[in-house]
């Protein structure tokens, strides 16, 4: 078994979803941590990640008679997975000294341990304010988020000391939330002086950017950050642009290394950033936790060694039509079921149901297909009826997204005669993994060029279910005319359109009325054509193992995986 000086490198990140009953992840930002870690752990790399103990996580959501979300603490977070640890470190905020304890959650395969360490200030010896800095995602203002960005960044680069994790050479710190990190390895530093110490942390630091606007990337003044940051180096050259401290930019400036998270991501990214190199590793998603038990059984059978390498994938044509066909129904009804269970409402496993699952905020559009109702209720009377299963969470301070949501339920009550509308309240892994496999379609309306990735479709072709969406994020690489979906659109050229979103709609009513429910309802055979050729040329593709190999030897530049 390793040791923790074994480790070379660490993963810095706000949030990671480990499992349904540990609820440290907001939406795809910690999902895509969890699978990456996961894929380290699959793949025996030697990768300790490292986030937040967020006990009450990020919100419990409920949706109230009126169709407002109403936002409650988490109370059933399971500390029995957890193994709590014994250093205690201390970093100052401001000039108060908090004190951070720390848990281990682990993966396993085999004897390989890919641990998780989780921190924690609701210690006694802290203040009572102190004590709830960990204690929710993404909670209180940006200088509430500056305090959890000290707590991850240099509390955690002090707590791997600490436990043994010595010899670290990477720090990959994904996004701008983990940054400070490379700022306690420079102010730690041995070396004589400024330039020296600059050039041994950058050979260290790896950044991930997963922000395609610089409006969503926390940005503090040169006052407000030494306020809580007293030693912060601001007299570096290019650190402080404009009085101002990017997050992002500090992420850029201390690492060797950086990229986007798709190639269209990339793009965007590099012109943000002109003055950095920004490469492109396209995300993934672990394929063993977001494949239906139906679909494991069926690759099981027909793609044996497919949790290890994605290039099983490839050989989709192996799996009869007919059992195909059959995986998905199997699929489709547990999520029918549990919609019954939940909220007794009664779905048809024979009519084609639309997936609509993410985090609601205006530029992802969840909204896009009620654009225009009459429209919508019109082509189900000519191409065939449709149920649509919707689901995801507005942050608390988000009004637009929360009104999504609202306008969404007054839809489900107001044509409930006409339209089968469905919204899973309080979304969350469970809710995920039932949605992308048990959905006929999935639908994604991100507005271009601001969705960085979003992995959804993902995870939806690994259990053969196409994808209907805008060209942008990871899509421009996925889609495939005829083969792995539709695109809604003419992609990255529309963005500046003030007439975008009716351009959009139209475009999205008139592939499902021409393309979509035709080849649903009238051709079966190629219909399963299309779910075979998901699988084949996008789950052999859009995998962790694959990014995580990628991020191994082009980002670490470490030796090459087994």
């Amino acid at each position: 078994m390793l040791k923790p000086s074994d480790f070379p490198v660490a993963y810095f990140s706000l949030e990671i979803a480990l499992e349904n009953s540990l609820k440290s992840y907001a939406g795809g930002l910690g999902i895509l941590a969890g699978d990456l870690l996961r894929s380290a752990t699959d793949l025996e790399l030697p990768m300790v990640g490292i986030s937040l103990l967020n006990d009450q996580g990020y919100f419990q959501q409920a949706i109230d008679s009126s169709g407002r979300q109403q936002a409650e603490p988490v109370t059933d977070y399971d500390f029995s997975k957890l193994e709590k640890l014994a250093p205690i470190v201390s970093v100052n905020i401001g000039q108060e000294p908090v004190k951070i304890r720390a848990w281990q959650y682990s993966f396993r395969r085999n004897t390989h341990i890919g641990p998780v360490i989780l921190l924690d200030t609701n210690c006694p010896e802290n203040s009572a304010s102190a004590r709830q800095l960990t204690r929710r995602l993404y909670s209180g203002d940006k200088f509430d988020r500056l305090k959890q960005k000290i707590i991850l960044g240099r509390g955690g680069y002090k707590m791997l000391q600490a436990l043994g994790y010595g010899n670290l050479q990477k720090l990959h710190l994904n996004e701008g939330h983990g940054v400070l990190a490379a700022l306690e390895l420079f102010l730690s530093s041995s070396q004589p002086d400024s330039d020296s110490r600059l050039a041994a942390v950058r050979q260290q630091g790896v950044f991930t950017t997963h922000t395609p606007v610089n409006e969503a990337i926390n940005t503090y003044s040169v006052k407000e950050m030494l306020d809580y940051q007293p030693d912060f180096p601001v007299n570096l050259p290019g650190l402080v642009q404009e009085e101002q401290i990017n997050m992002a930019r500090v992420g850029l400036y201390f690492s060797g290394y950086s990229n986007a998270v798709s190639k269209s991501h990339q793009r965007v990214a590099q012109k943000m950033f002109p003055e950095y190199s920004i490469q492109a590793i396209t995300n993934g998603v672990h394929a063993a936790t977001w494949t239906a038990p139906e679909f494991q059984e069926l690759y099981d059978e027909y793609l044996p060694g497919w949790r290890s390498s994605g290039q099983k994938f490839l050989q989709a044509s192996l799996i009869p039509a007919e059992k195909l066909a059959a995986a998905h129904q199997g699929a489709k009804r547990r999520l029918l079921d549990y919609i019954y269970q939940k909220q007794k409402i009664e779905l048809s496993p024979e009519i084609i149901t639309l997936g609509l699952a993410r985090r609601f905020t205006p530029y992802k559009r969840l909204d896009l297909l009620f654009f225009d109702l009459e429209r919508l209720l019109a082509l189900q009377k000519k191409a065939g009826p449709i149920q649509i299963i919707c689901a995801g969470k507005a942050h608390p301070q988000d009004q637009s997204g929360q009104a999504a949501i609202s306008r969404i339920q007054k839809i489900k009550r107001d044509y409930y005669d006409q339209l089968k509308l469905v919204f899973l309240e309080d979304y969350d892994l469970g809710q995920a993994q039932l949605i992308t496999a048990g959905v006929d379609v999935l639908l994604n309306t991100p507005r271009p060029p601001f969705e960085a990735s979003g992995t959804s479709g993902m995870k939806a072709a690994h259990n053969g279910v196409p994808q209907l969406s805008t060209l942008d994020g990871w899509w421009p690489e996925g889609y495939l005319a005829g083969k792995t979906g539709w695109t809604i659109g003419q992609g990255l050229s529309q963005a500046d359109d003030p007439e975008i979103d009716a351009h959009d709609a139209a475009s999205l009513y008139q592939l499902l009325e021409e393309e979509v429910l035709p080849l649903y309802y009238q051709q079966p055979g190629q219909w399963q054509e299309l779910s075979r050729e998901a699988i084949a040329h996008n789950a052999s593709i859009f995998n962790t193992n694959r990014a995580m190999q990628q991020y191994w030897q082009e980002a670490y530049k470490l030796a090459a995986v087994k």
